[in-house]
C-alpha cells in the first residue's frame, strides 16, 4: 500500500507482493531510507559485474533487465521505490492522488534540473509518456500504458494522467516501471530513439547518477548527481562502476579475486555454490520474482495462423502436448540445483493471487505424461513427430540455458511426438528477432513491478509485449477489469480465474521461478537492501 508518508492516496491497497516472499528482505530504517544508510557518502568506488546486455539507453527503445537496470541509476522517475520496499513513494512527485476516478493527478517538486541545467519539470514528464506511445517500439516498454488515455501539464508543477480503467489499482505501480523514466525533452526527439551516445554527450540525466564515461557492454562510470532530489537521495558512494562480461567464468574469477565488488546476474548454481565457501566474500539471495517462459509465436509456431497448414485447434494441440511433456523438477535440480523452482503458472507463488492451474491440466500432478500428450496430438489429428524450431540465447539468461533448453529438447522428443530444431542467438540480435523468426522461444521475465497484473497485462492484453499473436477478447477484458477492482478479495478473484484462462490457451509455457543472488565481497555493505521486491538493483546502496 502506498503510505500517507509519501503523499500517496489511494482508494484501496496495491496488490502487490506477500508477506511470504518478502520474508528475509530487509530494508533501511526510517533515519536512512534516503540515503541508502549513509549521512555521507563514502569515497571508496563500487565496481558491480554482470553478464547482463545494455539494448540501448532509451527508455522509449528497450525492455530488458540489464538495460533498466542502468535507467534506475540516471533517470528520474515520478514515483519510485526505495531500497527495502516495492511500494511507490515520491521521487520527482511532491504528491500524487487520485483527484476523480479516471484522473491521478501529480504534483511535482518546485526548482527541479536536469544534470546538463535544463529544467525539469511537467513538461518533460508528459513529453516522455506521449513519446513512448508515439514511437511504440517493439522492443519498448510502451504496453505498459495500456490505461493510459492522456497526460496532462496544465502548469510547470502539475501532471494529469487521465485512465481508461477508474481507479486503477497498478497505476501508480507502472510509473515505478521500465515505461516509467522521465526523459528531457530539450534532447530526445519526439517521434525516434535516441543514440546512446548522444545521450550521454548531453548528459540528459536526472537520476541518482550522471555517466562519466560509457563504452557500451564493456564498461560504465557513474559519478553522483548533485542536482538529483528524488526519494533514494545522495549514493553511498561517490562513484560507482558496471563492467561486462561475456563469459560468468570470468566473472566469477574476478569477484574471487575482489577485481569487482558485486557480481550480480548471472552466475551458475555451481559458480554461486564455490563462491559460498570463500572466506572474502558473502552470498545474498533476496525474493525471487523471475519467471522462466517457452513463448509460442501463434502466427509461425507448427499449424500457426500465416502458416501454411493454418489450424488453431492442431496449433493447440501441439502447445498442449509440449506442456504435458516438459518435467520442470528435473530442470530445476539437474540444471539449477534447485535454486530455481518448478512454475505452474503465471504469477510467481508469493504474490497475492497466485495459483497453480498447470499443474491440474497439464501432466500428471506437474510430472510429465506422455500418454496424455500424444492423446492431444492424436484427438487434434496431428502427425507426429511435430517438427518444432526451437530458439534460446546463450548469454543473457545465464550460462546454464544451454543446459536446460538440451534437457527441453530431450523431454519434447523422448516418445517420438517431436522432432526440435534447437538453436541459439547472442542476446541482441535475440531481443529484435524473437518477435518475426522464432516459432518458439525462451524468455525470462522480471517484473516490472511487484504486483500479479505484471505477469498478466504485458503478455495477454491487446497489443502485448510479445506480439506473438495472442488475442482474446474475454482475457483482455477481464486483464483491464482487475485492474479498477479496490476490493482485494474481489480482484484476487480475477487474477485466479485469468490465470486458468491463459493456461487454457497456453500462449506460453512457464517453466520455472528463480530468486535474486548477488555474490559481494565481505567489505561491501548495502546488498542486502537492494535485493528486494521492487526488483531494482541501487548501486548507491552500496558502500565499503
Amino acid at each position: 500500500m502506498a503510505s500517507k508518508k509519501n503523499g500517496m492516496r489511494l482508494a484501496a491497497a496495491v496488490i502487490g507482493i506477500s508477506a511470504l516472499a518478502l520474508t528475509g528482505c530487509t530494508g533501511p530504517s526510517s533515519n536512512d531510507a534516503g540515503n541508502g544508510g549513509s549521512d555521507e557518502a563514502s569515497s571508496a568506488p563500487i565496481t558491480l559485474g554482470t553478464t547482463d546486455k545494455v539494448t540501448s539507453l532509451d527508455p522509449a527503445a528497450s525492455y530488458d533487465n540489464g538495460s533498466f537496470m542502468v535507467m534506475n541509476q540516471i533517470y528520474p522517475f515520478v514515483l519510485n521505490s526505495e531500497p527495502g520496499s516495492p511500494d511507490p513513494s515520491n521521487d520527482m512527485a511532491e504528491s500524487a492522488e487520485y483527484t476523480s476516478p479516471t484522473e491521478f493527478t501529480v504534483k511535482l517538486k518546485a526548482g527541479l534540473k536536469w544534470a546538463n541545467g535544463h529544467d525539469l519539470d511537467s513538461k518533460d514528464v508528459k513529453f516522455s509518456f506521449d513519446r513512448q506511445l508515439k514511437i511504440a517500439d517493439p522492443n519498448g516498454p510502451s504496453s505498459l500504458l495500456g490505461n493510459m488515455e492522456s497526460v496532462e501539464a496544465p502548469d510547470a508543477t502539475t501532471v494529469v494522467f487521465k485512465l481508461k480503467v477508474a481507479e486503477d489499482q497498478t497505476f501508480p505501480q507502472v510509473l515505478t516501471s521500465p515505461v516509467g523514466p522521465i526523459v528531457d525533452d530539450e534532447v530526445f526527439p519526439a517521434d525516434k530513439v535516441l543514440d546512446d551516445k548522444e545521450i550521454v554527450d548531453a548528459k540528459a540525466f536526472g537520476g541518482q547518477y550522471t555517466i562519466d564515461s560509457y563504452n557500451k557492454n564493456n564498461l560504465i562510470s557513474f559519478a553522483a548527481n548533485d542536482a538529483y532530489q528524488g526519494v533514494l537521495g545522495a549514493p553511498a558512494n561517490s562513484k560507482a562502476a558496471i563492467k561486462y562480461y561475456a563469459d560468468a567464468n570470468n566473472l566469477k574469477l574476478e569477484v574471487q579475486e575482489g577485481k569487482i565488488d558485486v557480481a550480480w546476474r548471472s552466475l551458475t548454481p555451481t559458480d554461486i555454490e564455490d563462491l559460498g565457501k570463500e572466506e572474502n566474500l558473502a552470498v545474498h539471495k533476496g525474493p525471487g520474482g523471475e519467471l522462466r517462459y517457452i513463448v509460442f509465436n501463434f502466427d509461425s509456431m507448427p499449424f500457426g495462423a500465416k502458416t501454411t497448414d493454418a489450424d488453431p485447434a492442431k496449433s493447440l494441440a501441439v502447445r498442449q502436448a509440449a506442456a504435458h511433456l516438459v518435467d520442470r523438477q528435473s530442470i530445476a535440480t539437474n540444471v539449477y540445483k534447485d535454486t530455481y523452482t518448478p512454475a505452474y503458472s503465471y504469477v510467481p507463488q508469493g504474490f497475492t493471487g497466485a495459483i497453480e492451474p498447470l499443474k491440474d491440466m497439464y501432466g500428471t500432478d506437474g510430472k510429465p505424461d506422455a500418454a496424455k500428450a500424444k492423446k492431444a496430438l492424436e484427438d487434434a489429428g496431428v502427425k507426429t513427430p511435430v517438427k518444432l524450431a526451437l530458439q534460446y540465447n546463450p548469454d543473457h539468461y545465464g550460462p546454464n540455458s544451454g543446459d536446460e533448453y538440451a534437457l527441453v529438447e530431450k523431454q519434447l522428443e523422448a516418445d517420438g511426438l517431436f522432432d526440435v530444431d534447437l538453436k541459439s542467438t547472442e542476446w541482441v540480435t535475440y531481443q529484435k528477432q524473437r518477435v518475426t523468426d522464432y516459432p518458439a522461444y525462451q524468455l525470462g521475465w522480471f517484473p516490472d513491478y511487484s504486483d500479479a497484473d505484471n505477469y498478466l497485462s504485458p503478455f495477454f492484453a491487446t497489443d502485448n509485449f510479445l506480439s506473438n499473436g495472442y488475442d482474446n477478447k474475454e482475457v483482455d477484458s477481464l486483464i483491464s477489469e482487475q485492474r479498477g477492482q479496490s476490493d482485494v478479495a474481489e480482484r484476487t478473484a480475477s487474477i485466479e480465474k485469468l490465470q486458468t484462462m491463459v493456461a487454457e490457451d497456453l500462449s506460453t509455457l512457464p517453466l520455472l521461478q528463480g530468486s535474486q543472488v548477488a555474490v559481494a565481497g565481505k567489505d561491501v555493505q548495502g546488498v542486502e537492501k537492494t535485493l528486494d521486491a521492487s526488483f531494482k538493483f541501487r548501486l548507491g546502496v552500496l558502500s565499503k
